[in-house]
C-alpha cells in the first residue's frame, strides 16, 4: 500500500497494465515527454518508450479515430483528451464508430479502448476547461461511462476499463486530482464496472452523486447527521451502465432522495435517475426527489465560478428540505 492522490493512482494503474500487457498503449497530446497536462502519464515515456507512449498532434478527432483503429487491430489504447471541452471533436468517432462497431460487425470486431479526460469545474480554469457534459456520452448505446471519486476508486476503475472489451469513456474529476490522498494498493486490482458504492449507511434519506461531488455530499451528510438526519450516501461511479437498482433499493427503504451533479440540470444524468426512481419506487417516496445541480448556463470564468459551482451548503439545504417535507 502507498499513500496516493488521484493523479498518482491513475499513473500507477497505467504502469501496472502496461507492465502486464504489451498491447496497452497510451496516446494523446503531450502525454509522452511532458507526462500529460496534469502529469497523469509522467514517467511512462521513459519507462515504456515512444512506441507505447505516443505524443499526437493537436487533433482530438484523429486521436479517437486512431485509438479505434488500434483497438480493432489487437491493441488496447488509452487515449487522453486534455479537457472534456475538447472532447466534442471526438463525438463523431465515438458515436459513429467506437460505440457501434460490435453491432455493425455482428461481434467480429470489438473496440477495447479507453478515452480518458479530466472534467468539471472547481479549479477556476479557462473556457472549455470546466465542462461537465457527461450525459452526451451516457446517451450513446455501446459506450460505458465511468467516473471515479477517490484515488483508490480511480486506480481500480481505470484498470477495469482498460481490460474491458468495449469502449469506455473515463471521466476524471479535475477538482479531485490532488484534493485528497488515501492508501492504495501498488499492485494491480480491478473494481467492477456497473456497480455503485455505498459510502455511508443511513435510514432517513438517500443522497446520490459521483466524481467531485462525493466529498461535498459527505460534508453535507455529516452536517445533516449532527442535526438528526441519517443519510445513506451512494457513489454511482458508473454512469453507463447505471446501477439504478441499488439506488432504488435504498430509496424504497429511506423514502427520500437527493441527487447531486455538477452538470447543468436539464436532460442530465440526475434527471434520468429521478425517472428510474419514479418508475420503480414511486409508492415508497415520502417526498419528491430533489436535484442539486449547476444552472443551465455556460460555465463562468473564474470570478463567477463560486456562484455556479455546487456547494456543501446547497446539498445540506436540499437534504433538510427533503427530510422535512
Amino acid at each position: 500500500m502507498a499513500l496516493m492522490n488521484m493523479v498518482a493512482a491513475l499513473n500507477s494503474a497505467l504502469a501496472n497494465e502496461m507492465e502486464a500487457d504489451p498491447t496497452v498503449v497510451i496516446l494523446g497530446e503531450d502525454v509522452g515527454r511532458d507526462g500529460g497536462v496534469f502529469r497523469v502519464t509522467d514517467g511512462l515515456f521513459d519507462r515504456f518508450g515512444q512506441r507505447r507512449v505516443i505524443d499526437t498532434p493537436l487533433a482530438e478527432a484523429s486521436i479517437a479515430g486512431t485509438a479505434i483503429g488500434m483497438a480493432m487491430n489487437g491493441l488496447r489504447p488509452v487515449a487522453e483528451i486534455q479537457f472534456m471541452g475538447f472532447s466534442y471533436l471526438t463525438l463523431n468517432m465515438m458515436i459513429s464508430h467506437a460505440s457501434r462497431m460490435r453491432n455493425r460487425s455482428r461481434g467480429r470486431f470489438t473496440v477495447p479502448m479507453v478515452l480518458r479526460m479530466p472534467y468539471g469545474a472547481g479549479v477556476k480554469a479557462l473556457e472549455h476547461h470546466s465542462e461537465s457534459t457527461e450525459s452526451l456520452f451516457v446517451q450513446i448505446p455501446g459506450l460505458k461511462v465511468v467516473v471515479p471519486s477517490t484515488p483508490r476508486e480511480a486506480k481500480g476503475l481505470l484498470i477495469a476499463s482498460i481490460r474491458d472489451p468495449d469502449p469506455v469513456v473515463f471521466l476524471e474529476p479535475t477538482r479531485s486530482y490532488r484534493l485528497m490522498k488515501e492508501e492504495v494498493e501498488e499492485t494491480p486490482f480491478a473494481l467492477p464496472i456497473g456497480t455503485s458504492r455505498t459510502v455511508q449507511n443511513g435510514d432517513d434519506i438517500t443522497v446520490v452523486g459521483w466524481g467531485a461531488m462525493m466529498p461535498l455530499i459527505q460534508k453535507a451528510a455529516e452536517a445533516a447527521g449532527k442535526d438528526g438526519t441519517s443519510c445513506e450516501v451512494i457513489d454511482l461511479r458508473t454512469l453507463s451502465p447505471m446501477d439504478s437498482e441499488s439506488v432504488v433499493a435504498s430509496v424504497r427503504r429511506t423514502g427520500r432522495c437527493v441527487i447531486v451533479a455538477e452538470a447543468p440540470q436539464t436532460c442530465g444524468v440526475a434527471a434520468e435517475l429521478v425517472a428510474r426512481i419514479n418508475e420503480k419506487a414511486l409508492l415508497s417516496l415520502e417526498a419528491p426527489v430533489e436535484r442539486v445541480t449547476a444552472p443551465d448556463i455556460t460555465v463562468p470564468l473564474p470570478q463567477g465560478e463560486k456562484y455556479y459551482y455546487v456547494s456543501a451548503s446547497r446539498i445540506y439545504d436540499a437534504v433538510k428540505r427533503t427530510a422535512e417535507f
